[in-house]
């Protein structure tokens, strides 16, 4: 049998608030949970979508620095009720 070749990866940070298609990146490389380390097998299309989502998996082999700033959060407009109430 050949041996093929595999990546080791881990969710070290959750996708909750992050954009529809990181999120959907984070769960077809079949991450369910945070810490969840998975095998995934050594390809292009592997390795393209972990360049992705860089920020949150970690690859074994690899240095895996935490983000300074969620710059891939939805920000949403803050709330204008305060103000129209007179406070």
């Amino acid at each position: 049998m050949e041996k093929t070749k595999t990546l080791k990866a881990t969710l070290m940070k959750s996708a909750i608030g992050a954009r529809p298609e990181i999120r959907a990146t984070v769960q077809s490389l079949g991450f369910r949970r945070m810490l969840q380390t998975r095998e995934l097998p050594d390809n292009e299309a592997v390795r393209g979508m972990l360049r992705r989502v860089a920020f949150l998996v970690a690859v074994e082999g690899e240095p895996w620095e935490r983000p300074r700033r969620s710059r891939y959060k939805i920000w949403r407009a803050r709330s204008t009720k305060k103000h129209q109430r007179g406070h």
